[in-house]
């Protein structure tokens, strides 16, 4: 059967299609200027500059402060790398997810980590006026967000330190102070639980707990985030739960699928 001819949409918006051209480029061949980008989509250089800074913005590009040039970002990074895996654990979380969100009534999260960095995957809003917003698709360094304490605590200390010993690419990246880290990793394993207290954003109180496979190895982190004003030691034990409920469940789903 013949393949079917692929053609532009009619409604399609010239900017999209110039951002999506170079995450492209970026991801495929590597390190560009803006005049190189300017003179790649036909168009001017400050128009080139915006579409990527905005790539920027949004985790799909990073510029190297030495030379300039921009190159691909962690989004695209991970997307290369885990998109299977990714896809999987989206299947897996979304109803359990969906039930922690029905218990607690605040907003749960998913989130994997490729090297120093935690993408959320999967996020599930709850009903409430004042609520952390959606998350998915979102970059943060892995020490500053919840999921990244739960995945960094699944590394032992050699690999850690390997894992922070390469000079960052972006110049801008906060490097974390090692032995503090440590020590909030070791709190971390003899509980299960992370807990973040405006550690990424002020106002916000997060709590998670690792997604393992079959094998028992981390693979995801699941977590519940909600305003500061709503978070207090005596409501700790029942997010927990309900957490730990949500985690047995994704991880079960995941054994299941494999």
């Amino acid at each position: 059967m013949a393949k079917p001819m692929k053609n532009p949409p009619t409604y399609g918006v010239t900017s999209v299609d110039h951002a999506l051209q170079l995450a492209v480029i970026l991801q495929v061949e590597g390190p560009l200027t803006v005049s190189e980008a300017a003179e790649r989509l036909g168009v001017a250089r400050s128009t080139a500059h915006r579409l990527l800074s905005t790539l920027v913005y949004r985790d799909f590009a990073v510029q190297n402060e030495d030379d300039r040039t921009y190159r691909a970002g962690p989004v695209l990074e991970i997307a290369d790398r885990a998109q299977s895996d990714v896809t999987a654990l989206r299947a897996a979380a979304l109803g359990p997810l969906r039930t922690l969100v029905d218990t607690l009534d605040e907003t749960a999260n998913l989130t994997i980590r490729t090297g120093r960095t935690v993408r959320f995957i999967a996020s599930v809003e709850c009903s409430r006026a004042l609520r952390v917003g959606n998350r998915e698709g979102m970059v943060f360094p892995a020490h500053q967000v919840t999921g990244g304490l739960i995945a960094l605590a699944a590394l032992t200390d050699d690999e850690l330190t390997a894992l922070y010993a390469p000079a960052p690419a972006d110049p801008a990246e906060e490097r974390p102070d090692l032995p503090r880290l440590r020590a909030e990793l070791r709190a971390v394993r003899q509980t299960g639980v992370a807990l973040n207290v405006e550690r990424s954003e002020r106002g916000l109180v997060a709590v998670g707990r690792a997604v393992t496979d079959a094998d028992g190895r981390t693979v995801a982190a699941v977590s519940v985030s909600m305003p500061s004003v709503r978070h207090s030691p005596d409501r700790l034990k029942e997010v927990v739960t309900a957490l730990t409920t949500a985690a047995e469940a994704i991880s079960a789903a995941l054994s299941e699928a494999h």
